[in-house]
């Protein structure tokens, strides 16, 4: 047997970088031999499919099986028959036999960073080859020694299989005949650095439950999906010119079942459908769905990009869910987070013992504040790896809008850092050259493969142009969250209303920039969690003032030009700040005052879709304008929304608990307009004061540059909704 020793001993401890080199059938100096990896075999027979047989003999002890065959190599196939030491046979296709799998057109697309459909070409896939059922394992580790597949075929032992590496692009495949979905698996690694990490597959569809951490071969079996017709409209939708009103959802706390289980997203489709539709919410976003391995991380530590949280049931039963609330005409959105990933041995972090998906130095490639670790956006594999998720999520699951998680912290080197902590760009500013690209190229790809998706920042500075076009050097988004609004909104509505005069400004600034982007409104997650307390909490006053304070922050949220977006919990007025680990307070929203709350967020948002005022020019400044913005000292507000052909809408808000009669506003034409809303009605849980007859009659008294006047009762601490005379 012509292999030295040393070799030998590579091969059986699994510290050769290139076992294909000497396993499988090999040509020496005395003509072909065949050489493969049986553990715990007895005898070993090869057979042929011409009907040639050779036994082979055992060259080591640890499973190294050898014969030779001359000059002549037997054409064909070859099986192993296998006597096993625990009295057991079995006949194996050898995977050292196979070529090479991967085409070098996938490899050098992936290379190039250019790859749309990684999810075909990674990871693990079953496949027949040479008429044996088996699966392809891939995955990219530039930098290691030897990278080989564990799981439970061969007892998560990492010497059965090691892997082909692919030079030069760095990424290791194998086949291996015999194995198929649903059986478990890791890449034991030989990195860079020679230690050895059991890591999980960064491209795997599907995962363990929490705290396993081992990846899992996935079925095959197409989900008949049932929403053809949602996905044509979807591509035909004008969605900047639709109501947006989204439920913020986190699918561990939402709603959970006897003693404190997860639910399933089947068990999830039908309550939250129900919900939704009751509430008049037009899209659900969720909380990031890919695996991650602390749940107290809300999903934004993310360590498998391309498989869905397991908590909660497998893949096709998540497509479910989906399926589900296109049937109910509700949109999907899913925060993605491509900003950071956790430290956790078994994921990401030094994968190939080297930074291989994070920049090397820590100046850029580590979040301290967060614990979390930067991807590397110069690398091309760590880019495609990136959009490659994204488009998975878009194409598998038929996703309708991803929101990108911590936008600003990518688009900053010296985000949370200290001077001396960050390394300025080539040009020698702050700003991630590199980050800025790459968002500029997920956003564009997006919108050139899948019509009528909706792109979504999460970003909380003045960065310009989120919402501007790539091609005129902006990041290419759709929307982007306003956190000044969110913030401003709730300062001023946690003042004292008889401080507010002082603060008037927090509640009208948005208006001097509400046309620089297209925005979200959020009254989002990260405002009643750690020790912020619920939005109830953040209200003035005595109980029924805090309620009548929310009901007025919804409708002024309706009534402001921007998308919606409520947290979960919102709608019943939870009293007690999220929590991940439990339920929402669901018992809360039986109580007579909190039904009346949810009525009225059901109604105002029914409002907002049935009036095209409401929504249809939200990101046009001819859609709105003030009609009163300056009574600091009653803390009213008052404003005009509009659209062309359609009736305009009065939105009053009384910011303070003090009943205002008769209150006069400017009006657009005299005549009989329409009480739509009132959040002060008993219905609502309300007083009963305002207007609470169904017209209220302007005179053509002028006011100010107005030509009539309207004389309006103002309930304490309400909105009013108001259509003008047709």
């Amino acid at each position: 047997m012509p292999l030295d020793h040393a070799t030998i001993n590579d091969v059986a401890c699994a510290r050769c970088g290139d076992p294909f080199a000497h396993l499988g059938l090999q040509e020496s100096a005395s003509g072909w031999e065949l050489r493969t990896l049986l553990r715990g075999a007895v005898t070993v027979t090869a057979h042929w499919p011409s009907g040639a047989s050779m036994s082979l003999a055992c060259a080591h002890d640890c499973g190294l099986w050898w014969g030779a065959l001359g000059d002549l190599r037997p054409e064909g196939a070859y099986l192993l028959k296998v006597n096993w030491g625990d009295g057991s046979q079995s006949e194996v296709a050898d995977p050292f036999a196979f070529w090479p799998q991967l085409a070098d057109f996938d490899l050098e697309r992936f290379h190039a960073g250019q790859h749309h459909h990684l999810e075909q070409f990674m990871g693990s896939r079953q496949a027949v080859v040479d008429g044996c059922p088996g699966v392809r394992f891939a995955v990219w580790a530039p930098q290691a020694r030897r990278v080989c597949v564990m799981g439970d075929w061969n007892g998560f032992d990492g010497r059965y299989h090691p892997m082909r590496c692919r030079h030069p692009y760095g990424v290791w495949e194998i086949f291996i005949p015999g194995i198929g979905a649903g059986e478990r698996y890791k890449y034991e690694i030989l990195g860079a650095d020679g230690r050895v990490e059991a890591k999980a597959d960064p491209f795997a569809r599907e995962c363990e439950i929490p705290p396993a951490t081992a990846s899992i071969i996935p079925a095959d079996e197409p989900y008949q999906w049932q929403d053809d017709a949602w996905m044509q409209r979807r591509a035909a939708n004008d969605w900047q010119h639709r109501p947006m009103a989204i439920y913020e959802v986190h699918p561990g706390s939402w709603q959970r079942g006897e003693e404190n289980r997860h639910l399933s997203w089947e068990e999830l489709a039908q309550r939250l459908v129900e919900h939704c539709q009751a509430c008049h919410f037009t899209h659900v976003e969720f909380l990031p769905l890919s695996a991650h391995p602390y749940e107290g991380s809300w999903g934004y530590q993310v360590s498998g990009y391309y498989a869905p949280n397991s908590r909660h049931g497998s893949p096709a039963q998540l497509k479910y869910l989906i399926d589900r609330l296109h049937a109910a005409g509700i949109g999907v959105i899913v925060d993605f987070v491509p900003a950071h990933f956790p430290k956790d041995g078994f994921a990401l972090g030094r994968f190939d013992g080297s930074p291989c998906f994070e920049y090397a130095d820590p100046r850029e490639g580590e979040h301290r504040e967060w614990g979390t670790l930067i991807f590397n956006y110069k690398r091309n594999e760590v880019r495609n790896f990136l959009l490659g998720s994204a488009l998975f999520w878009l194409r598998e699951f038929h996703v309708d809008g991803l929101r990108v998680d911590a936008v600003s912290a990518m688009l900053y080197r010296n985000y949370d850092r200290r001077e001396g902590e960050w390394i300025p760009n080539v040009e020698g500013g702050n700003a991630n050259l590199e980050a800025v690209s790459f968002l500029q190229e997920l956003n564009g790809t997006v919108h050139h493969l899948f019509a009528g998706v909706v792109m979504c920042a999460e970003e909380s500075t003045a960065w310009q142009g989120t919402t501007a076009p790539t091609e005129w050097q902006g990041l290419g988004f759709d929307l982007k969250w306003n956190m000044g609004w969110m913030h401003d909104t709730l300062r001023y509505l946690a003042e004292d209303p008889l401080m507010r005069a002082g603060v008037h400004d927090r509640i009208t600034f948005h208006q001097w920039y509400a046309y620089d982007e297209r925005w979200i409104l959020p009254l989002s997650h990260d405002e009643v969690v750690h020790g912020k307390g619920s939005l109830l909490d953040k209200m003035r006053g005595d109980y029924g003032q805090r309620l009548a304070s929310l009901r007025l922050l919804y409708g002024y949220q309706v009534g402001v030009p921007g998308r919606k977006l409520l947290f979960q919990g919102a709608e019943i007025g939870q009293g007690r700040e999220w929590a991940w680990a439990r339920s929402l307070d669901w018992h809360e929203g039986e109580y007579p005052e909190r039904a009346a709350l949810c009525r009225w967020l059901g109604e105002a948002l029914a409002l907002y879709a049935a009036e095209p005022a409401l929504h249809a020019a939200d990101d046009s400044r001819e859609g709105f304008q003030w009609v009163d913005c300056e009574n600091a000292r009653e803390s009213i507000l008052a404003f005009m929304r509009k659209a062309p052909g359609q009736r305009d809408v009065l939105v009053v808000c009384n910011f303070t608990p003090v009943a205002r009669h008769a209150y006069p506003l400017g009006a657009s034409r005299a005549g009989a307009w329409e009480v739509l809303l009132n959040s002060d009605d008993q219905r609502f849980g309300g007083s009963g004061q305002g207007a609470s007859m169904m017209v209220v009659a302007s005179t053509d008294e002028r006011l100010g540059s107005w030509p009539a006047t309207l004389r309006l009762p103002l309930a304490p601490l309400s909105v009013t909704f108001l259509a003008s005379p047709e």
